[in-house]
């Protein structure tokens, strides 16, 4: 699923980092002379196109497994990327121009302190991007209790009263001093797949930027 996400959410993020910088749409590396920080980073998936669009990259995540399985697929292609095992707030990063964490912020208990620890990383007039499903009565079906029935994620995966809704993660920001851009949705559909929509019933992805 994260693979079938992959390509949705790294559109976003392309057109995010356009607006921001105004850059060039044709340009192959946007990000050059750019640090980008992966948070939850699992193996990669993110980080290595944030280097192929120029970025010098930093990903962590918690898990040496998924640090260890990201270094070597890496490595094996070719691409410098600095990967950390820990938690954000206890690795003193900062200074980063762009900081992303898509999927995670559901899966944190203090979400106050890990938003306050995000925005720690970003350098002064950087670009955050956050990623998470929505807890609505249709994420609860189709994400929740389809998925995991289908197997289409394993069971336990996700606990939805733990997911975070637009007003609530506008507000978290806020008393981190960001200001949240508008949230784009990410929608299925049989005949599209995967992909953006002004529906946020599913899943949402978002910009922000310092108030």
């Amino acid at each position: 699923m994260l693979h079938r996400l992959g390509p949705v959410r790294l559109g976003f993020i392309r057109a995010a980092i356009d607006a921001h910088w105004q850059g060039d749409s044709r340009g192959v590396r946007p990000l050059a002379g750019r640090r980008a920080l992966d948070v939850g980073c699992g193996a990669g998936l993110l980080c290595e196109p944030l280097a192929r669009l120029g970025a010098a990259v930093t990903g962590i995540d918690a898990a040496p497994e998924n640090i260890a399985a990201a270094s070597a697929h890496a490595a094996g292609g070719g691409l410098e990327i600095d990967y950390r095992c820990g938690e954000v707030s206890a690795l003193g990063l900062s200074g980063y121009d762009l900081v992303c964490s898509l999927e995670v912020i559901e899966h944190v208990a203090d979400k106050d302190a890990f938003v306050a620890a995000l925005a720690a990383a970003l350098a002064p007039g950087g670009l955050m991007v956050l990623s998470t499903p929505n807890r609505t009565a249709k994420s609860k079906l189709l994400m929740v209790e389809a998925a995991e029935r289908l197997g289409m994620v394993p069971r336990g995966t996700h606990h939805w009263q733990d997911f975070v809704t637009p007003d609530e993660l506008r507000e978290l920001l806020a008393g981190a001093g960001l200001a949240m851009g508008e949230p784009s949705g990410i929608a299925w559909s049989p005949l599209r797949g995967l992909h953006l929509a002004s529906d946020l019933a599913l899943n949402y992805i978002v910009t922000a930027t310092s108030a």
